[in-house]
């Protein structure tokens, strides 16, 4: 058997996956779903996490939103310089959801899934979980329905889990980057009592 360069097996891979959607039929309804709708659950969740106002929780939330902002950023870059065309413009796939013919590579699907969970994850282990899976399910789908390689999520994957850890390492190891990032939490929170009064003291969760 021939072997095959990286190209060949990303394009391998994503044959036998993009493929499911063909055998696997009954499955396409949950996969144009997930491939479509499901980042907007986190967002839904980031912000019912920021308004539980527990201060743990909107420190997990702002490192997440910092952490998106850089990969997403980066991957602006990437996308930029080493520009890939997605598998529709390339080859006969079979397309589930209406896609841009822009950069495929990486997923901005897969990085925004992936450094919100891990933020989460990195603050609230069980929960956490559940998260990655969602997101690793949300990448899943992005193949099987035919608007990215296998390597692009996973260059999404990460981009997001190595931005989310790069970030809390830095808010954890800079006393003064986490005394500006609390401050500015705390002035939004002077505000935000203005117009809806927090009862209840200060709570922290732990792991």
């Amino acid at each position: 058997m021939m072997k095959m360069n990286f190209s060949q097996l990303d394009y391998h891979w994503f044959q036998i996956i993009n493929q499911l959607s063909n055998t696997l039929s009954f499955l396409n309804p949950i996969m144009r779903l997930l491939a479509s709708y499901a980042e907007y659950v986190f967002y839904i969740g980031v912000v019912i996490y920021w308004f539980t106002r527990d201060d743990v929780k909107r420190r997990m939330v702002a490192e997440s939103l910092i952490s998106a902002c850089g990969a997403l950023g980066f991957s602006g870059l990437i996308g930029h310089f080493f520009y890939r065309d997605r598998p529709f413009v390339t080859h006969t796939v079979l397309q589930l959801i209406a896609h841009p013919a822009n950069a495929s590579f990486p997923s901005d699907h897969a990085i925004g899934a992936f450094v919100i969970a891990t933020s989460i994850w990195i603050f609230r282990r069980k929960e956490g979980k559940l998260w990655l899976a969602l997101a690793a399910c949300i990448a899943f789908s992005r193949v099987w329905t035919g608007v990215h390689y296998p390597s692009d999520v996973l260059a999404g994957a990460v981009i997001g889990i190595a931005a989310a850890v790069g970030v809390h390492q830095f808010f954890t190891r800079s006393s003064l980057a986490l005394k500006w990032l609390k401050q500015i939490i705390d002035l939004y929170e002077v505000m935000e009592s203005k117009i809806w009064r927090k009862n209840e003291g200060r709570s922290s969760v732990s792991k």
